[in-house]
């Protein structure tokens, strides 16, 4: 087994471990399951959401025990990482790992767990939410932020964003990190990284116009790429989604 504590969290590696080995017992369920489980728990007087990772399967076994890092060590090392470069997270706590000497088995990471008002999503399905248009706009010029501290989010997707409102001062905070490389980012790759957010071209358009601001390029270009890339996405999401349909129907 491999536990690791940020420095803030040392004196609780009892209750730690206590979590962890009543994950199946205790605590609150949170989302359905389906993939990865999530449950929330009370550590020293704070929330904090316990994750447990889908076990890989029996190749990536292998890969995760001897090649590769753990999606919990990668979730815990980038939250370290994003709030070291200002980038709102939840706060990690501690990630553990249960290895034998062939295999990789388990993992968890611990995080503080942050109430928000909504994610990303809300704005896709209610384009008449209030100031609609100022959090994308001010989700835009955070995924700017991004952008300009070396952080491509592979996973920058409608739910992995929490919002807080806060009276018209928008915060932002990443969540599912496992996912991200950190380098200089290009043009091309700036815009493929909204690919995944909403089909709604009008919602795209709105952030086009905040982004070209920032980076004082043409509106019209900025769109077009980032439409593009939005428009490529979601060709290739709908071939996914009408393939899984089919596999499904042979199935029965």
């Amino acid at each position: 087994m491999k536990l690791v504590i940020s420095e803030n969290f040392r004196n609780s590696k009892a209750e730690i471990l206590d979590l962890i080995d009543n994950f199946d017992k205790k605590g609150e369920q949170l989302g359905n399951g389906v993939r990865n489980r999530i449950k929330l728990f009370d550590l020293q007087g704070m929330r904090v959401n316990v994750k447990a990772f889908k076990v890989p399967n029996a190749v990536n076994r292998v890969v995760y025990r001897f090649f590769r890092k753990s999606k919990a060590e990668r979730s815990f090392t980038y939250a370290q990482r994003l709030l070291e470069k200002g980038i709102g997270t939840p706060r990690p706590i501690a990630y553990l790992e249960e290895k034998n000497p062939v295999t990789f088995v388990h993992s968890y990471y611990i995080s503080e767990h942050l109430s928000y008002d909504l994610t990303y999503r809300e704005l896709v399905q209610q384009s008449d939410y209030p100031d609609h248009e100022k959090i994308l706009r001010a989700f835009t010029r955070f995924t700017w932020k991004l952008h300009e501290n070396g952080v491509e989010f592979l996973d920058h997707s409608p739910g992995n964003t929490l919002i807080r409102l806060n009276k018209g001062d928008y915060q932002f905070f990443l969540v599912d990190l496992n996912r991200m490389n950190f380098k200089n980012l290009s043009l091309e790759e700036r815009m493929k990284n909204f690919s995944r957010l909403t089909p709604q071209k009008d919602m795209v358009r709105v952030m086009a116009s905040e982004y070209s601001k920032l980076i004082s390029q043409p509106e019209e270009k900025i769109f077009e790429k980032m439409w593009g890339y939005t428009k490529e996405f979601q060709k290739d999401f709908q071939k996914k989604k009408a393939l899984k349909k089919k596999i499904k129907f042979w199935k029965k």
